[in-house]
């Protein structure tokens, strides 16, 4: 393979991309070996231990509770035909349509002195111990993450399903295994790898987390960085806790890799094709029945009503000028950032499926890095390398303007998509990589072979294919941009909001029903941009990977 091959402009902006995003992370790492302050010793003495402790557990009770709900489910739907079995296989993805820190909002009310719930019990003069409706714990916080998050494993699980394994499911039963016993010794296996790809999604999601955790009093290291920065002024301290915490990151990577282990299920040799559902009937079929709709009330009706009856009680305080606004920042932040994002993941995608090398293979590697990294590290990274530029460029600031200020960059709006980039480039790219994968080379190097050039190629042979994973690589990146909370605290401009942190602000000051409307306003639009996900799904018979 000569340089010359490799040395084009697909290259050049890949690696421009990939430096751009190891630059901000190797800044903290330098950190780390300066001097520690007192701050430091304190937090190192009297609070690690709590952050570390509370951390793991919190990431290993989600995770086997998240495996349980969505492994089940995944199971039920695909393997079993029930009353309602249509709706609940789609329906059950709608958790994810509920930012955790809007549901633990919502639950906080529900089960509060003044919520819906006490009510009830006071009304109707049942007298229940009050400590059993405190859900401002542990055990409420791994709840809100097991009952938003499970649908990570469960679509997983169910796409694997419903593609891969009918043949050894149906071979199973053949030979008098009972449901239970082909769940146990067969379901179980051949999902090993689908349900480890799951629990990773949801322990990179939990140790993402700051509103949940914040609000609920739970002291984690997403906490501990943002009362590191925020309350004692500390970056040090702060950049030491992001490299800690990167090193739990780095450990649940490892430890993926090492339990997927050689596990492979090969179907080169027999047709694929879907599980024949066994019809349920009577109590089987009223239990499968309402297992999906408690979870589905649990992690979405329940919640979503609430906030309707909240924004009820506040819908004539809004001042509409204001949520106008609001929207458009948010909207326009997710769009530019969506838009940056699918651009460069093109852009690498192509490079990595034309120049098949080492080079392209590291460059795919590192573009995906982002996601694994929490969002409270990616801030702390971002903030001192930006500030680090003002710091050098200050000189040239003041040629151009002699009153400029000394943080131009640091107080706009680019550090914060310069994050967002960084964060959600595993989310788009892997949307655009799956339909390279899908389309192949053959189409390419025939249009190459009449003539075109690799750009006209691009635009006008493989863009036009990859349509279908453009639009969901779109809709998956804008969902994300949308609900984020932890980077947008930490980096938007002074008296910069957007519906997430608006949501988060009312909440954090106990204005919970004034929280309702903009969190509405985010579950509306993510439902849509659920359903018309899979509306293209299924218009191109095709599953994609949420």
């Amino acid at each position: 393979m000569s340089v010359k091959r490799n040395f084009n402009g697909w290259f050049l902006i890949s690696l421009l991309f990939v430096l751009l995003i190891i630059l901000p992370t190797t800044t903290i790492l330098f950190k780390v070996f300066e001097q520690p302050n007192d701050v430091w010793f304190h937090i190192k003495t009297y609070l690690l231990p709590e952050y570390t402790q509370n951390t793991l557990y919190l990431i290993s009770i989600t995770a086997l509770l998240t495996s349980i709900i969505g492994v089940s489910l995944a199971w039920v739907i695909s393997v079993y035909d029930f009353p309602l079995r249509k709706m609940l296989e789609w329906s059950l993805i709608l958790p994810l349509s509920i930012p955790p820190y809007i549901a633990a909002y919502t639950y906080g009310g529900l089960f509060s002195y003044t919520g819906s719930i006490q009510v009830f019990f006071r009304t109707n003069n049942i007298s229940v111990n009050p400590k059993y409706f405190d859900i401002m714990t542990m055990e409420g916080t791994i709840f809100i993450f097991t009952m938003f998050m499970f649908p990570y494993i469960y679509i997983i699980s169910k796409s694997f399903l419903e593609k891969q394994s009918a043949a050894l499911i149906e071979s199973s039963r053949i030979l008098g295994r009972s449901p239970f016993e082909t769940f146990i010794y067969i379901g179980l296996p051949i999902l090993k790898t689908s349900i480890i790809g799951g629990v990773i999604l949801v322990i990179l999601e939990v140790l993402n987390d700051y509103g949940v955790v914040k609000y609920f009093g739970i002291k984690t290291f997403s906490t501990a960085i943002f009362t590191a920065w925020f309350s004692f002024g500390d970056v040090t301290s702060a950049v030491r806790l992001s490299v800690l915490l990167m090193m739990i990151v780095g450990i649940v990577l490892v430890l993926e890799r090492f339990s997927r282990g050689r596990t492979n299920y090969s179907y080169a040799n027999t047709k694929i094709r879907p599980i024949k559902r066994t019809r349920l009937t009577g109590i089987k079929a009223l239990l499968a029945t309402s297992y999906g709709l408690i979870v589905l009330a649990v992690g979405f009706i329940i919640p979503t009503l609430q906030l309707f009856s909240w924004g009820l009680l506040t819908i004539r305080k809004i001042n509409f000028t204001s949520y106008l606004f609001l929207s458009l920042n948010t909207f326009i932040n997710a769009l530019i950032a969506t838009i940056i994002i699918v651009l460069f993941a093109l852009i690498i995608g192509n490079y990595s499926r034309l120049f098949k090398t080492r080079l392209s293979k590291i460059i795919t590697r590192i573009t995906t890095l982002g996601y694994s990294i929490p969002g409270a590290v990616i801030a702390i990274a971002v903030i001192t390398s930006f500030i680090t530029v003002d710091n050098n460029f200050y000189p040239l600031y003041k040629f151009f303007n002699p009153d400029t200020k000394k943080l131009v960059l640091t107080s706009s709006l680019i550090m914060l998509l310069f994050a967002y980039v960084i964060r959600y480039m595993a989310i788009g790219y892997n949307s655009i990589e799956s339909g390279f994968d899908k389309i192949g080379n053959t189409f390419h190097e025939a249009s190459r072979t009449l003539g075109m050039n690799r750009i006209k190629t691009f635009l006008k042979v493989d863009i036009p294919m990859l349509k279908p994973s453009i639009i969901s690589s779109i809709i998956l990146v804008f969902i994300d941009v949308l609900k984020e909370l932890p980077l947008t605290l930490i980096l938007r401009p002074f008296n910069y909001n957007t519906l997430a942190t608006k949501s988060y602000e009312y909440a954090n000051d106990e204005m919970i029903h004034e929280a309702a409307i903009p969190a509405l306003m985010i579950i509306m639009i993510s439902v849509l941009s659920i359903y018309i996900l899979n509306k293209i799904v299924g218009k191109v018979g095709k599953r994609v990977d949420y």
